[in-house]
């Protein structure tokens, strides 16, 4: 569980949090193998609770032979006999050696129901689509394949005017198909554990691997004479465009799946191939809308795209939360398909959303096997408390609120890398004690649930009945931090972690896009950085009111050169308004475009979303030695650093790049053995998701795809009126922008 404050000291009260102008809070990647200083958490199996806030004890809570203090809310709280005993053992109890703590838990149920809970996969499959899309998801699905335990279950069904469920148990695969009502309004004619008992749909991976692979092969496209049935009035000469009726699949295969859940498995993943918008039953979109923006009567596209147009996928979520279903949806498509409705169906089912726009260089196979191969968390509950003084704001991130409780955050499917953001507020006027023995706390607790392949478990568990099942195990891993507090601005300054900053930022853009559309999310960025400029001119006394009146004398700084901390914060901001996140849709942003960038990076973890929003660039002597380790992103930086090659982290693109006066002795692309080979290959291992990795030979490779990375050259400000001065412009233009507020 890695956990980045933006400022390592608190500010001391409401007064010094207004006066910083930095968002206060903090984000956290709760199933993160390890905590933000590569520590992993220590092991153990029951902790007390606090009789008052509910807070487990840590190693900050003051001990002594019968009772103990809690940190968070300072009540004393009585031990049982059980943990006075075996608090006079402190080495054999994790929660009195480390702060950072994983704890099993006893399970309810059954020791046989536990062991017989099976990893469950669900492929659903758009066949109203080309041949190219299905070779795609056809090569996807190998891979997927490849990473599954060979204990899971798997499934695969087809939807287009039909909904068509595999059985692949049998010597050949079969087929069997029920038709989707056109009607936004319709229900399917028969129920689908009528039409094949899931058990049978659901085939063991490590038995018919083959046969799943054979019935893939047997995919094709719907032809357009095939999607009306004949005899409903619908046909035109035997031909209708349209027939992908979603939402009727997924509604439909959650209920199937929902019935086995708690029996046959405990999490079911359903990977969703959409290759356009859904245009036929219930849960149909209505594209139109994309259209008619070119043609706008003067309504702000950029907020008219951004909303649902239908509650229909929102609340297909709920039934799939409730089916114990997680939903991932691989869109390949360049043409609209509404993302912003159906997003809800993956993001808050626990799943995520990927968006191709096209199959040529798409790295779906890639991205599948990725994200099987690395371990999950499922039925997750996150929690966070504090010490009395403050407490949680907002909160951001894939998940759902506890309908009961505050502060409480239900995630039905968690990776390694999935990151949540909260900010704090004070709960009162007083603020934080000035005496040291007081200091500001935060508690983090995980509760989750993982399934454990068979050689992982102690020998005593496996039972002769269970060898070769996988287990299900509940633990809870428990975070508790101290902060120090900042006497005055300085020390607050320089506490300041800029990527945690970016990504509170990104949160409240993204929030505020959603709601009054992109132009208030570029206002709300642009006005923020001016009045944190402003805030430390003052803070630092470097401009002064001349005797009472308006005008200001002294140097304005808005480059923050007396403090380093926040030095980055400017390049961010501007590169952020530069982003697909914050641009005009007349820019050539698509819409779909802009929601799969704001899913991807409200989930990203601060140094990851920082590489995404201003990529690093790194350039070489050889492909075996490095000239600089960093450079800012314009032409100059290039001309003047003299190297011959350039390497661009943007974490979705990789780009190497040799400038035209390289010497042409230098082998190209860079050899497999070579420095920045093995770099490019650790950075694609750690990600998320795969990167596209292009090479390209300045002089003779069209370099626009680099060159657009190169952002300082190009302008932006407030108002996204263009220029060609970059980012000079953009700090005269806040330079205005303070003296204004300032007045």
């Amino acid at each position: 569980m890695a956990v980045r404050a933006t400022v390592s000291r608190f500010p001391i009260d409401s007064d010094a949090q207004e006066a910083c102008g930095i968002p206060w809070g903090l984000t956290v990647t709760p199933f993160a193998a390890k905590d933000e200083n590569g520590q992993a958490p220590v092991y153990g199996s029951d902790v007390p609770r606090c009789e008052n806030c509910y807070a487990y004890f840590n190693t900050y809570c003051e001990l002594d032979q019968w009772a103990w203090n809690c940190s968070l809310c300072g009540t004393l709280n009585g031990l049982s006999s059980e943990a006075i005993a075996r608090y006079s053992r402190p080495q054999s109890c994790a929660e009195m050696m480390s702060s950072f703590v994983d704890l099993e838990f006893p399970l309810e149920g059954s020791e046989e129901e536990i062991l017989h809970a099976r990893p469950v996969y669900v492929a659903a499959v758009d066949l109203s689509s080309s041949e190219e899309f299905l070779e795609l998801t056809k090569s996807a699905l190998q891979a997927a394949l490849e990473a599954l335990a060979p204990e899971s279950l798997f499934g695969l069904a087809t939807f287009s005017h039909k909904l068509g469920l595999y059985d692949v148990q049998g010597p050949i695969p079969v087929v069997k198909n029920v038709f989707i009502p056109q009607d936004a309004e319709g229900t399917l004619p028969i129920e689908l554990e009528d039409v094949m008992p899931l058990l049978q749909f659901l085939a063991p991976v490590d038995t018919c691997k083959d046969r799943i692979t054979s019935a893939l092969e047997t995919l094709r496209p719907t032809t357009s004479w095939e999607r009306t049935p004949p005899g409903t009035g619908q046909e035109l000469n035997g031909v209708l465009m349209g027939g992908r009726g979603f939402g009727m699949a997924m509604e439909a295969l959650c209920n199937y799946l929902g019935s086995e859940y708690g029996n046959t498995f405990a999490l079911a993943r359903v990977f969703a191939f959409l290759s356009g918008p859904p245009d036929h039953g219930p849960g149909q979109l209505d594209t139109r809308r994309y259209g008619e923006q070119y043609a706008s009567k003067g309504e702000d596209a950029d907020r008219a795209l951004l909303p649902e147009q239908t509650p229909f996928y929102k609340d297909l979520a709920a039934v799939a939360v409730q089916a114990g279903v997680c939903v991932d949806i691989f869109a390949v498509t360049n043409e609209y398909t509404d993302l912003a409705s159906l997003k809800f169906l993956s993001i808050e089912s626990g799943g995520s959303l990927f968006l191709y726009s096209n199959t040529d260089d798409s790295t779906l196979p890639q991205d599948m096997y990725r994200m099987l191969s690395r371990p999950y968390a499922f039925n997750c509950v996150l929690r966070l408390r504090t010490s009395t003084e403050f407490k949680p704001g907002h909160s951001y991130g894939h998940f759902f609120p506890d309908p009961q409780y505050e502060n409480v955050q239900h995630i039905i499917c968690c990776d390694s890398y999935a990151t949540y953001a909260y900010d704090f507020e004070f709960a009162n006027n007083v603020g934080f004690s000035r005496h040291s023995s007081e200091q500001p706390m935060v508690q983090i607790a995980f509760q989750y649930t993982v399934v454990v392949p068979p050689e992982e478990l102690p020998g005593s568990e496996l039972l002769s009945s269970s060898r070769g099942k996988h287990s299900i195990k509940r633990r809870l891993r428990i975070r508790t931090l101290q902060y120090g507090t900042a006497r005055n601005l300085n020390e607050l300054y320089d506490g300041v972690d800029p990527e945690v900053v970016l990504s509170l930022l990104v949160h409240k853009v993204i929030l505020a896009s959603l709601e009054e559309g992109v132009r208030e999310g570029r206002m709300l960025l642009h006005d923020w950085l001016v009045i944190l400029t402003s805030q430390y001119n003052e803070a630092f006394n470097l401009i002064q009111y001349k005797n009472g009146s308006s005008s200001i004398t002294g140097q304005l700084d808005v480059t923050f050169s007396q403090c380093p901390q926040l030095q980055p914060l400017p390049r961010l901001v501007f590169a952020l308004l530069r982003n697909p996140l914050l641009r005009f849709h007349e820019e050539g942003v698509h819409p779909d475009y802009r929601i799969y960038v704001q899913c991807l990076f409200s989930a990203l973890e601060p140094s990851s979303l920082h590489r995404a929003i201003y990529p690093v660039l790194t350039s070489y002597s050889t492909p075996d030695k490095q000239a600089y380790p960093r450079h800012s992103l314009s032409r100059a930086a290039l001309i003047t650093s003299g190297s011959p090659i350039f390497f661009l982290d943007a974490y979705t693109t990789l780009i190497v790049f040799y400038s035209s006066t390289a010497d042409p002795s230098l082998p190209f692309p860079p050899p497999h053995d070579c420095l920045l080979r093995s770099t490019i290959n650790k950075l694609k291992q750690e990600r998320c998701i795969t990167p596209k990795l292009i090479f390209i030979r300045g002089g003779q490779d069209d370099a626009s795809v680099f060159e657009n990375y190169l952002i300082e050259e190009q302008d932006v400000n407030g108002t996204g009126l263009t220029s060609v001065m970059g980012f000079v412009s953009f700090l005269e233009d806040i330079t205005q922008s303070v003296l204004e507020y300032m007045k």
